[in-house]
């Protein structure tokens, strides 16, 4: 009997959809080359990408119906996990992820598969899921082995294996005591809630507390705006010329869009200052676009340089991670994204939108003003990272129970790899090994970055917080 493999095509329509759509034709045409104890299975489920969670959640239904052998994700754009994990408790079979990485050309990220496999894979092990995933892609020179690959994948030999944590009681330093001492009685404004489906943001503020001594106060995204709206004019004009300072083509970005970016800074600020704040866990999107009509990655990045880190889509153990990894480095931090993995060229890219601080910057080329990819609005901050060595960190729930996750590397001078704020880093184990790391690891999608060795130092901080530690 033939092996039935249900599908499920997940993406978004805020990426490029014709390119998404041209992907997922070429994972069809590899999976239609696929066999299975010497024949072709059986695919089912949707042959058009999904689009929506009512669209989704009615494919769902008819996989359930099919009663697959195993079950398919094709991550061909970034998503939410919420889908993923319904799919994975409504149908009731092995489940693997295929993901596909896209050229690193200079331009938006087209498709950010990466990142919904690596949020899909939190998700999944905090339910204790177990999955196997791929990330190669369909055409082109990187499709090379990608039938045998599938084949793999397909008959359970790419599952994860969940890494063990390392006891952090040999690292009881007094200079790790010290950094845990000057975190306690620091304050965080969460403002807004995370976006559904962000398994990887959630959070309990008693147990953050407990963890870290850094309370927290959840605050209305409205309050935001509100205050944003009521900026005084010269105070707005004064943020104004810090980004003229750092910044060329402010002049070629909307600017009645650029001034409400400018007034969510001002209204940062007013908040910070009422609330003694050290730090911002900020709901940034959709609302701040569809209903405020302004980007906040600016005024992050300002805020970032100026030490008080925020973490978009209000992750708050993003927050307290950020706080953490500046009082160790005393320098800014930058929360990103690792949005791909290439072992051929054995390097990795961390990313985000446009709000890295300013100081990371490669110095041989000019920061300039730019748009939101997706929602096209201003102010973004755009050049490549520095070369320089970095540290990675993460305070992590991964698979439910609290620990340390530490990576060091190296930022490698290169052009940059997508619009925003990007940067390719060649990291200390291999690139293949690092992506499966990653993927066992259940790590969040969210790393915080700062410039400068402190695997060390971060070790030791983890005893004083008594937690475990996985270093990738």
């Amino acid at each position: 009997m033939s092996h039935k493999i249900g599908l499920l095509p997940l993406a978004r329509p805020t990426f490029d959809v014709p390119y998404a759509q041209e992907q997922f034709a070429a994972m069809l045409e590899q999976l239609s080359r696929v066999t299975i104890d010497g024949q072709a299975p059986v695919l089912v489920g949707s042959r058009e990408l999904l689009f929506d969670a009512q669209q989704t959640e009615a494919a769902i239904a008819d996989l359930k119906r099919e009663m697959p052998d195993q079950l398919l994700v094709l991550q061909v754009t970034f998503t939410d996990a919420a889908m993923l994990v319904a799919a994975a408790e409504q149908v009731s079979c092995p489940l693997s992820i295929w993901a596909i990485p896209e050229p690193r050309l200079g331009g938006r990220l087209r498709l950010n598969s990466f990142c919904g496999l690596n949020l899909g894979s939190h998700a999944l092990s905090l339910n204790q899921t177990d999955f196997g995933y791929l990330y190669q892609a369909p055409s082109g020179d990187g499709a090379a082995g990608v039938v045998d690959a599938l084949t793999e994948l397909l008959t359970g030999r790419r599952s994860i294996r969940p890494l063990p944590v390392e006891a952090s009681t040999n690292y009881v330093s007094e200079a790790g005591q010290e950094i845990v001492e000057s975190m306690r009685g620091k304050r965080v404004a969460r403002i807004g809630e995370h976006p559904d489906g962000f398994a990887t943001c959630a959070y309990n503020a008693n147990r953050a507390k407990e963890l870290t001594g850094i309370s927290v106060d959840e605050l209305d995204l409205t309050d935001l705006f509100a205050k944003a709206k009521q900026a005084d004019a010269d105070t707005t004009a004064a943020v104004a010329r810090q980004a003229e300072a750092g910044l060329s083509g402010l002049d070629q970005v909307d600017q009645e869009q650029l001034n409400r970016s400018y007034q969510l800074k001002v209204a940062l600020d007013g908040i910070r200052e009422q609330g003694s704040y050290d730090a911002f866990a900020i709901r940034c999107w959709p609302e701040t676009f569809t209903e405020y009509g302004g980007a906040v990655c600016g005024p992050v990045s300002m805020l970032g340089e100026s030490r008080v880190p925020c973490a978009c889509e209000a992750d708050v153990y993003g927050a307290l991670t950020q706080l953490m990894l500046q009082s160790v480095a005393d320098s800014p931090v930058f929360l990103v994204d690792l949005v791909d993995l290439d072992a051929e060229d054995n390097s990795g890219v961390v990313w985000h939108c446009g709000q890295a601080p300013l100081s990371m910057a490669d110095t041989d080329v000019e920061p300039v003003a730019t748009i939101h990819t997706n929602r096209k609005m201003p102010l973004l901050y755009q050049f490549p990272l520095k070369p320089g060595r970095v540290t990675f960190a993460r305070i992590s729930q991964a698979r439910g129970e609290p620990k340390l996750i530490i990576s060091g590397g190296d930022m490698l001078k290169r052009d940059m790899a997508f619009t925003g704020t990007s940067g390719v880093v060649r990291f200390d184990r291999n690139a293949g090994a690092m992506l499966s790391r990653v993927m066992d690891s259940g790590l969040e999608h969210h790393l915080g970055l700062v410039y400068g060795d402190y695997v060390d130092s971060l070790k030791s901080v983890a005893a004083g917080l008594e937690l475990p530690i996985i270093e990738l």
